[in-house]
Protein backbone atom coordinates (compact mmCIF):
# COMPACT_ATOMS: atom_id res chain seq x y z
CA UNK A 1 0.00 0.00 0.00
CA UNK A 2 1.67 3.31 -0.87
CA UNK A 3 1.69 5.61 1.77
CA UNK A 4 1.08 9.18 1.71
CA UNK A 5 1.99 12.11 3.79
CA UNK A 6 -0.33 14.96 3.14
CA UNK A 7 0.90 18.37 5.12
CA UNK A 8 -1.59 21.85 4.66
CA UNK A 9 -2.67 24.02 7.58
CA UNK A 10 -6.37 23.64 7.10
CA UNK A 11 -8.06 21.22 8.25
CA UNK A 12 -10.74 20.82 5.54
CA UNK A 13 -8.21 20.01 3.47
CA UNK A 14 -6.54 17.70 5.41
CA UNK A 15 -9.53 16.14 6.11
CA UNK A 16 -10.76 15.77 2.81
CA UNK A 17 -7.46 14.43 1.09
CA UNK A 18 -7.26 11.93 4.24
CA UNK A 19 -10.69 10.37 3.15
CA UNK A 20 -10.13 10.39 -0.62
CA UNK A 21 -6.74 9.15 -0.59
CA UNK A 22 -8.02 6.44 1.98
CA UNK A 23 -10.51 5.38 -0.21
CA UNK A 24 -8.64 4.93 -2.94
CA UNK A 25 -6.15 1.89 -0.91
CA UNK A 26 -3.20 4.75 -0.02
CA UNK A 27 -2.27 4.66 3.63
CA UNK A 28 -2.30 7.99 5.02
CA UNK A 29 -0.72 10.65 7.50
CA UNK A 30 -1.48 14.42 7.51
CA UNK A 31 -0.07 17.40 9.25
CA UNK A 32 -0.71 20.62 9.96
CA UNK A 33 2.71 22.25 9.79
CA UNK A 34 6.35 21.70 8.56
CA UNK A 35 7.98 21.15 11.85
CA UNK A 36 5.53 18.23 12.03
CA UNK A 37 5.60 17.40 8.81
CA UNK A 38 9.24 16.82 8.98
CA UNK A 39 9.42 14.45 11.93
CA UNK A 40 6.33 12.29 10.68
CA UNK A 41 8.64 11.70 7.22
CA UNK A 42 11.85 11.06 9.41
CA UNK A 43 9.93 8.81 11.70
CA UNK A 44 6.94 6.92 8.26
CA UNK A 45 9.38 7.15 5.50
CA UNK A 46 6.53 7.74 3.46
CA UNK A 47 6.29 7.28 -0.51
CA UNK A 48 5.01 10.35 -1.33
CA UNK A 49 4.57 13.79 -0.06
CA UNK A 50 1.89 16.43 -0.53
CA UNK A 51 3.09 19.48 0.30
CA UNK A 52 1.34 23.17 0.94
CA UNK A 53 3.65 26.09 0.58
CA UNK A 54 2.05 28.35 2.66
CA UNK A 55 2.73 26.60 6.32
CA UNK A 56 2.37 28.68 9.93
CA UNK A 57 5.94 27.71 11.26
CA UNK A 58 8.44 26.44 8.61
CA UNK A 59 8.74 27.72 4.81
CA UNK A 60 7.12 24.87 2.77
CA UNK A 61 10.56 25.43 0.82
CA UNK A 62 12.59 24.92 3.61
CA UNK A 63 11.11 21.79 4.45
CA UNK A 64 11.67 20.79 0.79
CA UNK A 65 15.12 21.39 1.55
CA UNK A 66 15.01 19.32 4.96
CA UNK A 67 13.24 16.61 3.21
CA UNK A 68 15.84 16.68 -0.07
CA UNK A 69 18.48 16.05 2.97
CA UNK A 70 18.41 12.76 3.30
CA UNK A 71 15.42 11.44 1.10
CA UNK A 72 14.28 10.81 -2.74
CA UNK A 73 10.71 10.91 -1.79
CA UNK A 74 8.31 12.07 -4.27
CA UNK A 75 6.98 15.85 -3.40
CA UNK A 76 4.03 17.35 -5.13
CA UNK A 77 3.41 21.04 -3.96
CA UNK A 78 0.41 22.80 -3.54
CA UNK A 79 0.74 26.23 -4.56
CA UNK A 80 -1.81 29.73 -4.80
CA UNK A 81 -1.10 30.78 -8.45
CA UNK A 82 -0.15 29.75 -11.92
CA UNK A 83 3.05 30.43 -12.76
CA UNK A 84 4.34 31.95 -9.45
CA UNK A 85 7.83 32.89 -8.06
CA UNK A 86 7.29 30.25 -5.07
CA UNK A 87 6.13 26.81 -7.52
CA UNK A 88 9.60 27.99 -9.23
CA UNK A 89 11.31 28.10 -6.49
CA UNK A 90 9.98 25.16 -5.03
CA UNK A 91 10.87 23.20 -7.97
CA UNK A 92 14.50 24.01 -7.84
CA UNK A 93 14.39 23.21 -4.79
CA UNK A 94 13.61 19.29 -5.33
CA UNK A 95 9.81 18.96 -5.29
CA UNK A 96 8.96 17.08 -8.47
CA UNK A 97 5.76 18.46 -9.70
CA UNK A 98 2.68 21.04 -8.73
CA UNK A 99 -1.01 21.97 -8.51
CA UNK A 100 -2.38 25.03 -8.14
CA UNK A 101 -4.79 25.65 -5.40
CA UNK A 102 -8.33 25.65 -5.62
CA UNK A 103 -7.33 21.89 -6.94
CA UNK A 104 -9.68 19.01 -8.51
CA UNK A 105 -9.25 15.94 -7.01
CA UNK A 106 -8.89 13.94 -10.36
CA UNK A 107 -6.15 16.40 -11.34
CA UNK A 108 -4.29 15.83 -7.78
CA UNK A 109 -4.67 12.10 -8.09
CA UNK A 110 -3.50 11.90 -11.07
CA UNK A 111 -0.46 13.71 -10.52
CA UNK A 112 -0.27 11.33 -7.07
CA UNK A 113 -0.24 8.65 -9.73
CA UNK A 114 2.23 9.94 -12.54
CA UNK A 115 5.21 10.59 -9.22
CA UNK A 116 4.74 7.21 -8.22
CA UNK A 117 5.39 5.84 -11.76
CA UNK A 118 8.31 7.52 -12.29
CA UNK A 119 9.49 6.63 -8.76
CA UNK A 120 8.81 3.26 -9.67
CA UNK A 121 10.46 2.98 -13.18
CA UNK A 122 13.45 4.76 -11.35
CA UNK A 123 14.54 2.23 -9.14
CA UNK A 124 13.40 -0.42 -12.60
CA UNK A 125 15.15 1.90 -14.59
CA UNK A 126 15.14 0.62 -18.32
CA UNK A 127 17.75 2.55 -20.88
CA UNK A 128 15.13 2.05 -23.69
CA UNK A 129 12.28 4.71 -24.25
CA UNK A 130 10.23 5.14 -26.74
CA UNK A 131 8.91 8.73 -28.31
CA UNK A 132 6.26 8.60 -31.39
CA UNK A 133 7.90 6.23 -34.01
CA UNK A 134 11.29 7.03 -32.05
CA UNK A 135 12.85 4.03 -30.14
CA UNK A 136 15.64 6.21 -28.04
CA UNK A 137 18.48 3.78 -26.16
CA UNK A 138 19.88 6.32 -23.64
CA UNK A 139 23.19 4.02 -22.45
CA UNK A 140 24.04 3.27 -26.44
CA UNK A 141 22.59 7.19 -26.92
CA UNK A 142 21.37 5.75 -30.59
CA UNK A 143 17.90 7.12 -31.83
CA UNK A 144 15.88 4.63 -34.45
CA UNK A 145 15.20 6.13 -38.19
CA UNK A 146 19.05 7.70 -38.29
CA UNK A 147 18.23 10.46 -36.13
CA UNK A 148 20.88 12.30 -34.78
CA UNK A 149 21.41 15.05 -31.81
CA UNK A 150 24.31 16.87 -30.80
CA UNK A 151 25.59 16.44 -27.33
CA UNK A 152 23.76 19.33 -25.91
CA UNK A 153 20.36 18.02 -27.44
CA UNK A 154 21.43 14.63 -25.66
CA UNK A 155 21.81 16.04 -22.28
CA UNK A 156 18.56 18.11 -22.16
CA UNK A 157 16.74 15.23 -23.72
CA UNK A 158 18.29 12.48 -21.18
CA UNK A 159 16.98 14.82 -18.29
CA UNK A 160 13.85 15.00 -19.58
CA UNK A 161 13.76 11.07 -20.56
CA UNK A 162 14.79 10.18 -16.95
CA UNK A 163 12.08 11.98 -15.63
CA UNK A 164 9.20 11.48 -17.35
CA UNK A 165 6.08 12.93 -16.37
CA UNK A 166 8.19 15.45 -13.77
CA UNK A 167 8.04 18.73 -14.90
CA UNK A 168 11.60 19.96 -14.98
CA UNK A 169 12.26 23.73 -14.31
CA UNK A 170 13.61 25.78 -16.53
CA UNK A 171 16.78 26.85 -14.14
CA UNK A 172 17.56 22.72 -13.22
CA UNK A 173 17.71 22.15 -16.85
CA UNK A 174 19.53 25.17 -17.49
CA UNK A 175 22.46 24.73 -15.03
CA UNK A 176 23.04 21.25 -15.65
CA UNK A 177 23.54 21.85 -19.11
CA UNK A 178 25.68 24.97 -19.19
CA UNK A 179 26.14 26.03 -15.72
CA UNK A 180 24.32 27.97 -12.86
CA UNK A 181 25.63 31.56 -14.99
CA UNK A 182 23.21 30.58 -17.50
CA UNK A 183 20.68 30.29 -15.37
CA UNK A 184 18.13 33.50 -17.15
CA UNK A 185 19.45 31.93 -20.57
CA UNK A 186 15.98 30.66 -21.33
CA UNK A 187 16.12 31.65 -25.50
CA UNK A 188 18.62 28.78 -25.29
CA UNK A 189 15.99 26.40 -24.29
CA UNK A 190 13.62 27.49 -26.32
CA UNK A 191 16.21 27.11 -29.21
CA UNK A 192 16.87 23.49 -28.14
CA UNK A 193 13.68 22.16 -27.46
CA UNK A 194 12.63 23.67 -30.69
CA UNK A 195 15.11 21.44 -32.96
CA UNK A 196 14.20 18.40 -30.78
CA UNK A 197 10.14 18.65 -31.64
CA UNK A 198 11.69 19.32 -35.23
CA UNK A 199 14.04 15.90 -35.02
CA UNK A 200 11.76 14.20 -32.57
CA UNK A 201 7.67 15.10 -32.57
CA UNK A 202 5.41 14.32 -35.46
CA UNK A 203 4.16 17.55 -35.43
CA UNK A 204 6.48 19.72 -33.73
CA UNK A 205 3.62 22.72 -33.93
CA UNK A 206 1.82 20.76 -32.22
CA UNK A 207 4.01 18.46 -29.43
CA UNK A 208 2.70 15.22 -27.81
CA UNK A 209 5.72 14.13 -25.85
CA UNK A 210 8.45 17.11 -24.92
CA UNK A 211 5.70 19.30 -23.41
CA UNK A 212 6.28 23.06 -22.94
CA UNK A 213 4.50 24.31 -19.35
CA UNK A 214 4.99 28.20 -19.86
CA UNK A 215 7.22 30.28 -17.70
CA UNK A 216 8.06 26.79 -15.65
CA UNK A 217 9.81 24.24 -17.67
CA UNK A 218 9.68 21.55 -19.66
CA UNK A 219 7.57 17.82 -19.40
CA UNK A 220 8.03 14.56 -21.08
CA UNK A 221 5.05 12.75 -21.63
CA UNK A 222 5.40 8.61 -22.51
Amino acid sequence: MTKILIVDDEPQILRALRINFAARHYEVAVAADGGSALRQAADWHPDLVVLDLGLPDIEGIDVIHGLRGWSQVPIIVLTGRVGSADAVSALDAGADDYVTKPFGLDELLARVRAATRRAAAQQAETPVVRIGDHTINLVDKTISSGVRLTPTEWHLLEILLRNPEKLVSQRQMLTEVWGATYVTATHYLRQYMAQLRRKLEQDPAHPVHLITEPGMGYRFRP
